[in-house]
């Protein structure tokens, strides 16, 4: 009977010599895989009691190229089609074209190489340039990508507060660079996500479950959200140079209770404990509160000033601040009770 990939078969286990169970392997996968007799496998035995069977020469040597074709595409969609190709894995990206010296081209090309991390120009010739890898997916934990992001965000919030509250000390004139780093980190991230996907030396390399990789990737997402808010305020104050709150008053106040909450719930990515995780979420539901409180003041029955219209668009955006990291927080909880969970038979 024929046997291919997606189908089942069932074999039973023979005792050969009194002392040794074996398991006779489909000829047909034998073949796809190009093994002959002596050819190691590797055997996984997963937790949920599957074994798992990868010929090591596969392992070795497998490589994912994609190649692009710039002239069947829009020409201003090839960073798109190249962030996709970083996105889904690919270790190897061939870019086809027929203009030479395509200026569009190159810049889009450098704004991937910005935007990424670990893809370098290995050969450019008439006609085709090649991107390549240089890094493993597996190299960079996740939680160094999560805690990078975690520090450039919590560095700015505390940029802001010294600019917003009249202290001169620091500047925020390289609001952009931090964010594009947070960014390239989450597309790292979600890169290293869609391998693990993909590859089960991957997932055990990170030292995760496939499922708790799913989970990594939306802590990185709400970071990135999180930075994303923290950049429209940073942006506020620079356009608003002569605007000035207090320390002691919403919606700095706001501020520094969602930078103490999403302290505690960053390091509660190791200890996971329920009980800090809820008062967080609660700490932060009630800041969410204050901060409706203030916008309705705010906006009353009278006329926004200039001054008015600036602290409302700035709370608004820590309010956002305090949903995302309400979101972080579930995230967590998934986790926790995901490790929690036993396999009966």
């Amino acid at each position: 009977m024929a046997f291919g990939p997606g189908e089942i078969d069932v074999r039973k286990v023979q005792l050969t010599g009194g002392v040794t169970y074996t398991l006779s392997l489909p000829k047909p996968w034998i073949e796809q895989m190009d093994l002959s007799p002596r050819d190691s496998i590797r055997v996984d035995w997963r937790p949920s009691g599957a074994l798992r069977l990868t010929p090591l020469e596969m392992l070795a040597n497998q490589e994912k190229i994609i190649t692009i074709k710039a002239d069947d595409i829009p020409e201003e969609s090839i960073h798109d089609h190249l962030m996709g190709a970083y996105l889904s894995g690919a270790d190897s990206i061939r870019i086809i074209h027929s203009k030479t010296g395509n200026r569009l081209l190159q810049k889009q090309i450098r704004r991937f190489l910005r935007n990424t991390r670990g893809f370098e120009t290995m050969d450019e010739s008439d006609g085709r340039i090649e991107l390549k890898c240089l890094i493993s997916a597996a190299e960079m934990p996740l939680n160094a990508s999560i805690n990078r992001m975690y520090s450039l965000l919590t560095s700015l919030t505390k940029d802001i507060i010294s600019v917003a509250t009249g202290q001169q000390e620091v500047s925020l004139t390289d609001i952009d660079e931090r964010e594009a780093e947070v960014d390239a980190l989450l597309y790292l991230v979600e890169r290293q996500l869609s391998i693990a996907l993909d590859s089960h030396l991957v997932a055990s390399a990170l030292k995760l479950t496939r499922n708790q990789a799913v989970e990594y990737s939306n802590l990185a997402r709400s970071l990135e959200r999180m930075m994303d808010h923290a950049y429209q305020m940073a942006e506020l104050i620079n356009d608003s140079k002569d605007m000035s709150i207090s320390m002691e008053l919403p919606p700095i106040v706001q501020l520094s209770s969602w930078q103490e909450a999403l302290k505690q719930l960053m390091i509660n990515i190791r200890t996971r404990n329920s009980f800090e995780i809820e008062e967080c979420r609660q700490k932060l539901k009630s800041t969410q509160h204050q901060i409706l409180e203030f916008e309705n003041e705010l906006i009353g029955d009278r006329k926004l000033s200039k001054h008015d219209l600036f602290l409302f668009r700035f709370s608004e955006s820590i309010r956002r601040l305090c949903a995302y990291a309400r979101d972080f927080g579930e995230i967590l909880l998934n986790l926790k009770l995901y490790d929690e969970i036993i396999v009966r038979n």
